[in-house]
């Protein structure tokens, strides 16, 4: 259960990015501040829970998860900068 109240995000993809990063799937590297995949199961499940759950205002709980994937689906687990 959530006791505080999330941010708005002027974009779907900023709040599911947000939400990522809230719930451990994803990170930024500390070089460059690129996302990347924690390939996390149980991070990525208390995402899509959550996303369920909890949608932003305007969404429905499944256009909220369709978000979640969309971000996980653009993010590898290197960063492009570092290679």
């Amino acid at each position: 259960m959530l006791t505080t109240e999330r941010p708005y995000f002027r974009t779907v993809d900023h709040w599911a990015i947000g939400l990522l990063m809230e719930a451990h799937a994803i990170h930024r590297c500390e070089e460059h501040g690129c996302a990347k995949d924690r390939a996390d199961p149980h991070a990525r499940e208390e995402a899509f829970r959550i996303a369920r759950e909890d949608p932003p205002r305007g969404l429905s709980a499944d256009q909220a998860v369709a978000a979640i994937h969309q971000v996980l689906d653009s993010i590898g687990d290197t960063c492009p900068e570092c290679e």
